[in-house]
């Protein structure tokens, strides 16, 4: 009976954005797969697949859960952008799922050197309360690996915004075919800007830690900060042009009505 009023309604009862129409229907076999690459990416984070034997055994493995917690996070956050874009354009053109499979690849590509930093930088903050000591002075054995983490990292970072940016710029280029009105219009195309920004404070991360003396290359990192910043000023200015397309469509409905 649920799933009937659903089909009734539209499959959404209380639409998921309230200016945003979604364009995807059904879930498509490409976001199931999706799906299920980022739930494999969220298993490829687990401390260990093993229950453990012993009560040390437990300590150790829940040792690693603020880095598996932080890391989770970030996975989820990429998945919910993957997934705001799906529904709003529901796009599986070939270009579409060429990128979208580049984006899953960078992903499981992303994992490793997620988990690898973040236990290591928790660790390094924690004071060895949250990894096991041994485990921690093992990780870095030369000065130079700090600088070559931070690349790797940096570089899974970078990809992953630039092909969002990459997909929102393509539903723009779409946007007749979608039918987007003002407000979706200009929502998609400050969408480009929000991930190339993001992807630059990734590249401005490689640069820095190239730069950088071997032993502050990992302060690099820190930069990532910026991204409150970028996103706090972008989402200022670009809101300001959000909320005036809202007041037209809504003046221009008023007029309309009456």
């Amino acid at each position: 009976m649920v799933q009937m009023i659903r089909e009734l309604a539209g499959h959404q009862l209380v639409p998921p954005e309230k200016h945003f129409r979604w364009r995807g229907g059904e879930i498509t076999r490409l976001e199931g797969f999706t799906d299920a690459v980022f739930a494999l990416a969220v298993t490829l984070l687990v401390v260990s697949l093993e229950v453990p034997h012993t009560f040390n055994e437990l300590i150790t493995a829940m040792k690693g859960f603020v880095a598996f917690a932080i890391c989770f996070a970030t996975l989820i956050q990429v998945w919910y952008y993957h997934y705001i874009f799906s529904r709003r354009y529901g796009l599986q053109t070939t270009y579409a799922i060429l990128l979208n499979a580049v984006l899953i690849f960078v992903v499981l590509f992303y994992v490793y050197p997620l988990k690898f930093l973040f236990t290591l930088v928790v660790g390094e903050f924690s004071g060895g309360m949250t990894v096991p000591a041994a485990q921690l002075n093992h990780m870095i054995t030369a000065e130079g690996q700090p600088r070559v983490l931070m690349v790797i990292y940096s570089l899974g970072y970078t990809a992953v915004f630039a092909l969002f940016a990459l997909l929102y710029h393509y539903a723009y280029q779409l946007r007749s075919e979608l039918e987007l009105n003002e407000y979706e219009t200009l929502r998609t195309r400050h969408a480009v800007v929000f991930h190339v920004s993001f992807a630059l404070v990734g590249v401005l991360v490689i640069a820095v830690a190239a730069l950088l003396p071997a032993r502050y290359a990992g302060y690099a990192g820190l930069l990532y900060t910026l991204n409150g910043v970028v996103g706090f000023t972008a989402g200022a200015i670009l809101g300001k042009r959000e909320r005036l397309a809202l007041a037209r469509a809504a003046k221009a409905a008023a007029s309309g009505a009456s």
